[in-house]
């Protein structure tokens, strides 16, 4: 790696500080020792099944720093199992890494995590009790609520029970609800591959309006294509590497080389893909200033 950046120089207005984070789990596992793994057949099987189960250790972040800043459109691409998840969880403060640490400006809003909906109740009874449970007052919501209602899409279906909902329908209105408190932080987790046109349009609106207010959002998708229309800026994991970081375009082709040539079982090439955008990943050093930014909070 033969570039540094210094945040004390570059970075001089961040939202987000993810510093030197990493995060490992010990979880247990049906595999047995390779000492013991000596019979065959339906007895192994059974000795496997029966046997308590072992603790293994998962690298799911090995140890990264980025730095977020305001006005930000942060996409974040890879596998599945690459860490991708876990990273918003860090960010959002759901879970303490290992190592390193998090700080933030404000309390990041998780899109539907801070939005306490129940399935069985209506579309805007759910507005209401999601809007309260981030903390916003009676008459918020009520100058809030025909905004939020039309964010959705909804129409006549906000009166309808949650649980008639399809998937769709019920992330379009975690993200109208999460997204009207104004949130200086916002994060999405695989919320807004609806395939609906207009509600894509809607939202990248909104995110506009978020960042214009001096704020910024992490964007986690599957959709390359929401990544190139709705952000700014693009990370890329890989099995818990933080593998590129910079303009959208760039790391997103980089990435579908990668994963074209995993699908046609061209492992060495994928693998030389993955090596050289390791190699020319630029490192951000995160340094505390003399004054230090204390306003910032860690989780």
């Amino acid at each position: 790696m033969d570039a540094v950046k210094d945040l004390e120089y570059l970075r001089e207005d961040p939202c987000i500080v993810i510093d030197e984070v990493s995060m490992r789990y010990r979880v247990p596992s049906s595999e047995a020792p390779a000492a013991d793994d000596t019979s065959s057949g339906t007895a192994r099987l059974l000795r496997r099944v029966m046997a308590k189960p072992n603790l293994v250790t998962v690298n799911a972040l090995n140890p990264m720093s980025l730095v977020a800043v305001r006005g930000e459109s942060i996409g974040i691409v890879g596998r599945n199992g690459s860490g991708k998840s876990t990273l918003m969880k860090l960010i959002s403060g759901q879970v303490k890494p290992t190592k390193g640490a998090v700080y933030a400006v404000s309390t990041p809003v998780m899109l539907g995590v801070n939005a306490a909906l129940v399935p069985e109740l209506p579309g805007d009874h759910n507005v209401v009790l999601g809007c309260l449970a981030m903390g916003m007052s009676k008459a918020q919501i009520a100058e809030k609520f025909d905004e939020i209602v039309e964010l959705s899409g909804l129409e006549k279906a906000i009166h309808l029970p949650m649980r008639s909902y399809s998937s769709g329908m019920a992330s379009r209105l975690r993200f109208a609800i999460a997204a009207s408190i104004d949130p200086e932080i916002l994060l999405i987790d695989e919320a807004l591959n609806t395939g609906d046109a207009q509600f894509a349009d809607r939202s990248k609106k909104r995110m506009d309006e978020l960042r214009g207010k001096a704020g910024c959002v992490f964007l986690v998708s599957h959709s390359l294509d929401t990544i190139l229309e709705m952000c700014t800026r693009v990370v890329w994991i890989d099995k818990g590497d933080l593998l590129m970081d910079g303009e959208p375009k760039a790391v997103v082709n980089a990435y579908k080389d990668f994963t074209r040539h995993l699908s046609k079982g061209n492992n060495i090439s994928a693998a030389k893909i993955r090596t050289d955008a390791m190699e020319s990943l630029t490192v951000t050093r995160v340094m505390e200033r003399s004054t230090g930014r204390r306003s910032m909070r860690t989780h």
